[in-house]
This record gives C-alpha cells, sequence and structure tokens, in this order.
C-alpha cells in the first residue's frame, strides 16, 4: 500500500471497471449540518474577537491572561506532570507488550508510505525544529546558575541548564507528542474513523453526548491550531529577520517582518498545494542535510574538547536525574498563593513547556499520525520518541556547550544578548566563532529559520484541514488558502501590535492548554480501551477497511 488513495484497478467478472476505493474507508459519522457550520465559522470568529480584543486593550488582556497564567501555575502544576508521567508509561506500555508488535498502522499488509530518513525528517520537522532554534542556546544560557533537582555535576554549573534542556525537549516532550498521534493513527488508519480529536474520543462518552462533545473537541483543536500556528509565524518572522540582519547590513522593521511572512507563507502554500509527497518531504529532507551541517561545523570549529567533555558529563546528569526531574512539582511552592507565575521556577519552565507541547499536539500529532501508515505501534513508538530524543539532545549538546564556551571566553556577551532577545541567541553565538566559519553557519541557520517554521506550517496545515473539512478530502486550494488565512492573523498582529501582542496571544493559546488536556486524557483512555478491546472482529474489521478490492464490502461491524 503507497498511498492512502490508493485505487484498486481490478475489474469485476463481467468485465466492468471496478469503481475505486479510498483506503482506509469511512465508518465514522458525518457531521449533521448545524454541527460543521459551527466548526468551519466559529473559530474564525472566536479568533477576529480575541485578535481585536487584544489589539484594542493589550494591557487589559494580557493582564488576564497573566492572572490565568498565575492559576494554571499555582493550581495545576501537579496535573502537567502527572500527565507527562502518563504519556510516558503508555508509550513504554506500547514499546514493550504484545500490543504494540501485533498493530499495525494500516492493518498487517500496509507498507510505510516514506523512508526512514524522510519520516523521521518530517516529524522532526512539524515537531520541534523551530522550538530548537529558538531555545537550543536560550534555555542553557539562562538555566546555567538556576537549575533544581540537577545535582550531580557538581562545580560545572553550566551542565545544569543542559540537563534541563535535554529533558524539556526531549524524550518526554516527544513522549507526549507521540501518544496524541498513536491515537489519531490507531483511529483514522485501523478503524476507518476521520483523522480527527473528536472520532479518536467520542465513543468513550455517553451516547446522548457525543454530537455536542464532538463538536466542542474540535473547536479547541482547531483554535489551538489556527493560534498556535499564528503566533509560531510572527515570532519566526523576528527571528528569521534578526538572523537577516546579522549578516546583511538590513535593520529590522514591520516592512520587512511583511516581506518575510509574505515570503514563508508563499513558499509554504507552494509546498501545500505540490503535497506532502513533493513539497513537505523536500523541505524535510533539506532541514536534516542543514541541520546535520551546522551542528557538524560547530562541533568541528568551535570548542570540540570542551563540548565532548560536556556532553559526556550532561548526559550522564540527565540520565541520574530523570526521575527525579520527572517527578518534580516544587511542593513547597504551594503553601503560599503565588503572587505571580513569575515567582514559579516551573511557571518560566516545566508547567510552560508541557502547556506548549500540549497546545501544540493537535497539528503537530495529526500530521504525524498522518504520515505514518505501514508502521507497527512498536516502531511508530520508537521512531517517534527514541530516535528524535537523541537528535535534540545531540543538537543541544552541541550547540549549547559551544554557546557556555562562547558565552565565559566574551564576559557573557551570549547570557547579555539572550537577556535582551531569546531570538538572538543562536546567532550571537554563531558569530563569536572563527569569522569565515560562524558568518556561513549564521546564513544556513537563517535558512533553517526559514524551512523549519515553513514545514511547520505544512505540517499545521494538513492538520487543519482534516479537523475542518472531515470526512470530505480537502483540496489543495483549500489548504493555500489555510496557509494564506494564518499569514493573515500573523501580518495583523505583528504589524499593529508587535512582538508584545504576539506574545501575549501565544501565552493565551498556551494557557488553553489547561483544559485541552482534559480532551486528551480521555482521547488516550479511548484508545488504551480500543486496544484491550481488539478481538478477531476488530481485526476483520480492520482488514476490510484497508482492503482495496472494491467487490470486498465493508461490514456493520460496531467497535
Amino acid at each position: 500500500m503507497t498511498s492512502k488513495k490508493t485505487e484498486y484497478d481490478k475489474s469485476v467478472s463481467a468485465g466492468t471497471p471496478s469503481d475505486p476505493v479510498t483506503i482506509p474507508r469511512f465508518t465514522g459519522r458525518d457531521l449533521p449540518p448545524i454541527s460543521r457550520l459551527l466548526i468551519q465559522f466559529l473559530p474564525p470568529l472566536a479568533i477576529i474577537f480575541l485578535v481585536v480584543s487584544v489589539l484594542v486593550n493589550p494591557d487589559g488582556v494580557a493582564s488576564v491572561i497573566s492572572t490565568l497564567r498565575t492559576f494554571v501555575t499555582g493550581q495545576f502544576t501537579w496535573l502537567f506532570v502527572l500527565y507527562s508521567l502518563f504519556a510516558v508509561a503508555v508509550c513504554a506500555w506500547l514499546i514493550f507488550s504484545r500490543v504494540g508488535s501485533r498493530v499495525r498502522l494500516g492493518g498487517p499488509n500496509a507498507k510505510p508510505e516514506y523512508s526512514n530518513f524522510a519520516w523521521y525528517s518530517m516529524l522532526f520537522a512539524c515537531g520541534q525544529g523551530i522550538g530548537l532554534i529558538f531555545w537550543s542556546v536560550a534555555e542553557p544560557i539562562m538555566l546555567r546558575e538556576e537549575s533544581p533537582v540537577v545535582q550531580t555535576l557538581g562545580t560545572n554549573l553550566a551542565g545544569n541548564g543542559l540537563v534541563w534542556s535535554y529533558f524539556h525537549w526531549g524524550f518526554t516532550a516527544w513522549a507526549m507528542y507521540c501518544v496524541v498521534a498513536v491515537c489519531l493513527a490507531y483511529s483514522h488508519h485501523n478503524l476507518g474513523k476521520t483523522l480527527t480529536f473528536r472520532e479518536a474520543t467520542v465513543d468513550l462518552l455517553p451516547e446522548w453526548s457525543r454530537g455536542g462533545a464532538g463538536v466542542v473537541i474540535e473547536l479547541l483543536a482547531i483554535m489551538a491550531t489556527i493560534l498556535g500556528l499564528s503566533t509560531s509565524f510572527g515570532f519566526a518572522a523576528m527571528q528569521f529577520t534578526s538572523g537577516l540582519t546579522s549578516f546583511t547590513g538590513l535593520t529590522s522593521s514591520p516592512a520587512l517582518w511583511l516581506i518575510v511572512i509574505a515570503g514563508f507563507g508563499s513558499v509554504a502554500a507552494i509546498s501545500a498545494f505540490c503535497g506532502i509527497n513533493k513539497g513537505m518531504r523536500i523541505l524535510s529532507e533539506t532541514n536534516s542535510v542543514l541541520s546535520i551541517v551546522l551542528v557538524v561545523a560547530v562541533f568541528v570549529f568551535g570548542p570540540t574538547l570542551f563540548i565532548v567533555s560536556n556532553v559526556t558529563e550532561s548526559f550522564g546528569a540527565y540520565a541520574a536525574n530523570f526521575v527525579a526531574m520527572s517527578f518534580w512539582t516544587d511542593a513547597p511552592s504551594t503553601t503560599t498563593t503565588l503572587a505571580s507565575w513569575k515567582d514559579s521556577w516551573n511557571g518560566w519552565w516545566t508547567v510552560f513547556i508541557w502547556c506548549w507541547v500540549i497546545a501544540f499536539s493537535p497539528f503537530v500529532a495529526g500530521f504525524i499520525a498522518r504520515i505514518s501508515r505501514g508502521r507497527t505501534l512498536r516502531e511508530f513508538v520508537s521512531g517517534v520518541t527514541i530516535v528524535p530524543s537523541l537528535i535534540v539532545m545531540i543538537w543541544i549538546g552541541v550547540i549549547g556547550s559551544a554557546a557556555i564556551y562562547y558565552d565565559d571566553l566574551g564576559g557573557r556577551a551570549i547570557s547579555a544578548a539572550v537577556g535582551s532577545d531569546v531570538s538572538s541567541g543562536l546567532f550571537v553565538m554563531l558569530d563569536a566563532m572563527p569569522s569565515i566559519v560562524g558568518s556561513l553557519l549564521m546564513v544556513v541557520a537563517t535558512v533553517l529559520v526559514a524551512t523549519y517554521y515553513v514545514t511547520s506550517l505544512d505540517a499545521g496545515t494538513y492538520a487543519l484541514a482534516d479537523f475542518v473539512s472531515a470526512p470530505k478530502q480537502s483540496g489543495p486550494w483549500f489548504r493555500v488558502i489555510l496557509v494564506f488565512s494564518i499569514a493573515s492573523v500573523t501580518t495583523v498582529l505583528l504589524t499593529l501590535g508587535g512582538s508584545a501582542v504576539v506574545d501575549t496571544v501565544q501565552t493565551g493559546t498556551i494557557i488553553g492548554g489547561a483544559p485541552f488536556s482534559i480532551v486528551i486524557l480521555l482521547m488516550i483512555v479511548n484508545t488504551i480501551r480500543r486496544l484491550l478491546k481488539r478481538d478477531s472482529v476488530i481485526r476483520e474489521l480492520e482488514k476490510i477497511i484497508n482492503n482495496p478490492d472494491p467487490t470486498v464490502k465493508l461490514k456493520d461491524v460496531q467497535n
């Protein structure tokens, strides 16, 4: 099986050509007209209302969002910690249990659609590529002298920030993406449901509530996707501009932001129109090659001995402290009411990043699920968690260690730059390298900002198209319209309000991760129930759903 829309050209005995069959065959429920209208029109109206509110009264909205962030941090740190542990536990179960080896996405005869290199490139690009460009320098620098829990590095305080960076961007974060992707992938590829959160969740709920609950679930997923992509688009435009000005002499301005947004949007639109097999795959593989070039060059031409030594120590410290970091909630902070989320270390870091992962799960997990047909659950989970985690740790270890070395060498110049503008950290570090190499790598890093975000936007567009149009197939022009809609929201936020407004909306989106985590937990429980109830009837249903022969009829089997 090489495509989700494989067509079977076999003729029936009478000699009449058979009708093509879309794989997997749809077994879900179409939405009533009123529900479809709500899903299509409420999110744009709500987003317009939110954007106008922020632009009209930025300080007032920012104050409300800050208060909500303080409430979430003070009252629900334990929830996010337990949620992350649950995600890790479910992934471990799928890797080591018989279920993981016996269940293949798309049925027993399905084959992977993409090579391992293309698959890893696409899932990494849509998941964390742009985040690592931001934080691979900033987090190790910002946490080098403020790192709770980590105790094993002794006097090497510079390594403490690396350990937390591995934790925040490594295995646990990928497990949180993976467990959501597993739910969507099994529901879609094996049970013939649409690639949506509602159909992966609602059959756990009472029959009478499924219609309304499905609409609410889908609205949350759509809004998280649009706002997450729009605000990330704004920050990507600013960081790309920062990289561009570092070696061209141009001055950052709203006009330049508009040009960058138009460029990003155009490339993403072309990629979305061309499809995954051409646009997305080519861009993702380009990302991977440029990322390898960047990391290898920093390792070879940078402080190689220091990098090797620091990575060795920090990898060991990460392994030694993983359990303690995973369970850490900073319990003493709960003895008093937080005046502000800024008073909590977790408010700045773990809670913030886990909320970010949850808020971005709809489009990241939706896209990963789409491209993973043909792999067993064990292969899927191992590929989505272990391999990207190792890549992340090597990336952060090399880039972060080099940043720490040059920060000390330059009298904490990188620390000062990061304190002023987080997005500038990587470029300031590269500028500290030997001149010719550093200049070339600044160009590479700037291109990476663009290609990583374009692939994220591309992935988000595919997921969003499924959420909005399912069970109908979205066409290429519809995806292009979605790209330019997201670019329009970004333009309004960035040009009329600036970075402060973009930051306010992004923080609001991330706070939305709190209620959305409940939806994800329900979906995970429902998927576990489905897998445990998988009997001979369900296995036969999976075969029929993924059989391209139109002479084979889809039985009415309830699961």
